[in-house]
């Protein structure tokens, strides 16, 4: 076919752009998968520039971020026309004449290179398009990458490609300001806006000359000129840049002859919410939006999305003040509980040998000390027991200390922790999470992740299921010794409960008055009443999705749960018997303002709403039965307006776990205690228990949540019953009975860590209630 072209110049010319066409097209193909990946036609149109996504509460305050590049884009007109001027005149002086390729600025590149002075031909655009598609990344390359020098010129040829397909879309507005948003600046900041917060605590509309030029010197290179870590060339640089501008006729020659003299004036005290970034809310929606993420291919760390929660910001940060206050003179507590004692026990109240020596044995270190030293362990704890200067999280702040290792492993093991979330039980709106004491320090999320028993908090499933059964809160039985024999798993076994205080009044009580003061013996009674799998059965339709070993102890709490199942279960009474899913997210934001997600909750009847209502009632008997458990809850200012509250106290054996549960006609809300490390805990009722712990975080969190009726939570009595209620629940008053004191050296609780109840020797009590 060329051969009739007679000119051989002509026909040459022919043949060549022939060959470009259908080299063209093979790239773009990538033709037998020779050339790699091209950015299509619809990735030209909406180019992905991996924007950080941004968390908010639901009044709208930022409180955090996601992302793998902390990239945040600006408009062109939110940019200094210094930077757009000093970006120009270094990386790009025909910007404004090209059609994204320059072949003029590429031939003096070549020229100045060949001369000894390496410049690079790519124009903004082409760096733009290099950015954008990873043009030069693994996934990009075919099978010519292979072939030494074939791989850079394929490359090539795709970024002029790429090019001019965004020039033929954009404007140069628009392309310029596309550059400024994708480009790295080290230190973490991908573009010009977490630039100049990072290094002059400034938005880019307000940068000056000298440091719109050091900005845009670093790009040549982002660590031989960064000015934090090489301050002197990021000065040359910015120099060179400032002439570079004054070539270009951006400054006059005395500007570059003054400006050259500044120093880099850095201000480096922008943090960008680093503490609100690294919370236990940001890690919690992190989990609880990742099948959502996977479910939609959506990768929220780079999909610019503003994801709005439930969380009350005002809400969650008296939660957190309050914590903070509570938590402090706890940790007080448990330090004088034990002085100069060692604080790890096991279940006989002895010293566990080795603990902190086994705690070190689990750290990186360790390991790497025991490659050093050749397996032997006694050079290797002579080192970790070598003391140097380090800092520690402490309820007095972050204090300068002098530990060794072990020294550090002590002082964290025996650190008290929280964990509080309160919902609206009718719509599962989740308005405060707290899930620990310092989320930098204890990654570990004890509202939802962490499992822990929950003693007398659980009792109230055993009084539902009776309800349930078709018993009233009225119905009674006797608190009396209670034997109760069993099948265990190494044969027969007998589980003997006593109340917390050891006394036996043998009163008949009705069901409201036993729940009230959480006698054991009755709820035992109970239990073997209704049978333990309907107890485990009946918390499992209210909301508790843990496994449950149906034992006869099961209403005494020693199956471990999440203080998010315990919320909401505890809903569901609130609720009318129907369950409500928590929900942490309302909705999802897109880029263009779109939302492209939103989350209700899911209600399902679970029991019915007569009896559920009758909980609410039974839960109010905590405070109004004489010698209810949460009569602690009057030291507070919570009961204006008629105001009616409803809780359940819970400790688990030994003092390990304390919980408080309380419900409101607006909230419902849950507070666990405890030492991560189980071994760890208070010693007696006196300062361990719920009533003295947790409870006064939920009582000191609802009465500033008071003071403040346009959260929506107000004083008032709980909704009246939807219902025809027919069971009796007006109960006579209860005879106060007076028992003889317990003798001050039995034991006050029994193993619970274990969920097999105890054996027939054992006449230990079951759990340490507030009598």
């Amino acid at each position: 076919m060329f051969r009739r072209v007679k000119n051989r110049f002509l026909r040459y010319i022919i043949i060549g752009l022939y060959s470009i066409v259908l080299l063209t097209c093979a790239v773009q193909l990538n033709f037998l998968w020779l050339f790699g990946y091209s950015p299509t036609k619809k990735d030209i149109v909406m180019p992905t520039l991996n924007v950080a996504s941004e968390l908010y509460t639901a009044d709208s305050v930022l409180i955090g971020r996601y992302f793998d590049e902390d990239r945040d884009p600006v408009a062109f007109d939110s940019i200094s026309p210094h930077i757009i001027d000093a970006l120009i005149a270094t990386e790009d002086i025909r910007f404004y004449k090209h059609k994204g390729v320059d072949f003029l600025g590429l031939a003096s590149g070549i020229i100045s290179t060949i001369k000894g002075d390496q410049r690079g031909g790519s124009t903004i655009t082409q760096q733009l398009a290099k950015n954008l598609f990873k043009t030069r990344y693994a996934h990009s390359q075919g099978y010519l990458s292979k072939i030494p020098g074939v791989r850079i010129l394929i490359t090539k040829y795709k970024e002029w490609m790429t090019a001019y397909k965004l020039e033929g879309r954009y404007s140069k507005k628009d392309i310029i300001t596309m550059y400024l948003n994708t480009v790295s600046f080290s230190n973490n900041a991908y573009g010009i806006k977490s630039a100049s917060l990072r290094y002059f605590n400034k938005l880019p509309s307000q940068l000056s000359t000298t440091e719109s030029a050091l900005l845009i010197g670093m790009l040549k290179g982002t660590t031989i000129y960064n000015p934090i870590r090489n301050p002197k060339n990021a000065v040359q640089r910015r120099n060179v840049v400032l002439s570079q501008m004054q070539k270009a006729g951006y400054i006059s020659d005395a500007e570059v002859a003054q400006l050259s003299q500044d120093s880099l004036k850095l201000d480096l005290s922008f943090h960008d919410n680093v503490d609100a970034n690294d919370s236990y809310i940001r890690s919690a929606v992190y989990r609880w939006l990742d099948k959502w993420s996977q479910d939609n291919e959506i990768d929220i760390n780079k999909a610019g999305l503003k994801i709005y929660t439930t969380i009350d910001s005002r809400m969650q940060k008296i939660a957190e003040d309050v914590m903070a206050v509570k938590m402090k003179e706890l940790q007080q507590r448990l330090k004088n509980t034990w002085g100069s004692e060692e604080p790890w026990r096991d279940k006989e109240g002895n010293v566990i040998p080795e603990f902190l020596e086994n705690q070190a044995r689990k750290l990186s270190i360790y390991k790497n000390l025991m490659e050093q030293f050749e397996n032997n362990e006694d050079s290797v704890f002579q080192v970790l027991n070598v003391k140097k200067e380090m800092e520690v999280f402490t309820w007095d702040g972050i204090e300068k200390v002098n530990f060794s290792t072990m020294d550090s492993l002590k002082h964290y093991a025996m650190m008290l922790n929280t964990g509080m979330m309160a919902m609206d039980p009718y719509n599962g709106e989740i308005k405060v999470w707290v899930g620990g004491i310092n989320h930098q320090y204890y990654k570990f999320d004890h509202v939802k992740q962490a499992k822990r028993q929950a003693g007398s908090t659980f009792k109230p499933f055993v009084y539902l299921a009776a309800l349930e059964a078709g018993m009233t809160p009225c119905d009674k039985f006797t608190d009396k010794p209670v034997r109760l024999e069993f099948e265990g798993k190494d044969g027969p076994e007998v589980w003997e409960p006593k109340n917390a205080d050891w006394s036996i009044s043998y009163s008949d009580m009705s069901l409201r008055h036993a729940m009230a003061r959480s006698l054991n013996t009755i709820t035992a009674q109970v239990t073997e009443a209704v049978g333990a799998d309907k107890v485990a059965e009946t918390a499992h339709k209210c909301g508790i999705d843990s496994k449950l070993q149906a034992v006869p102890s099961v209403g005494l709490g020693p199956n471990d749960v999440s203080v998010y199942e315990m919320v909401k279960a505890y809903s569901t009474f609130m609720n009318g018997g129907k369950t409500t899913d928590p929900i942490l997210v309302s909705k999802i934001v897109d880029q263009d303002g779109h939302v492209i997600a939103s989350f209700k909750t899911e209600h399902k009847q679970a029991i019915s709403p007569e009896n559920a209502w009758l909980m609410t009632y039974m839960l109010r008997g905590t405070i109004e039965e004489p010698g209810g458990t949460s009569q602690a809850l009057w030291e507070w200012d919570l009961f204006k307006e008629n105001n009616e509250i409803g809780g359940k106290t819970g400790t688990s054996s030994d003092y390990v776990d304390a919980w408080y549960m309380g419900v409101t006609k607006d909230l419902v809300a849950g507070v666990w205690v405890g030492c991560d490390e189980q071994s760890i805990h208070f010693k007696n009722s006196a300062t361990g228990e719920g009533s003295k712990t947790a409870l006064p975080i939920y009582a000191m969190f609802m009465e500033e949540v008071y003071k403040h009726p346009e959260l929506g939570v107000t004083f008032g009595k709980f909704p009246e019953p939807t219902v025809e209620i027919t069971k009796q629940y007006k109960c006579p008053s209860p005879r106060i009975y007076h028992s003889a004191p317990r003798d001050s050296s039995q034991n006050e609780t029994e193993e619970l860590e274990e969920v097999e109840p105890v054996e027939s020797t054992t006449t230990e009590q079951t759990e340490n209630e507030e009598f």
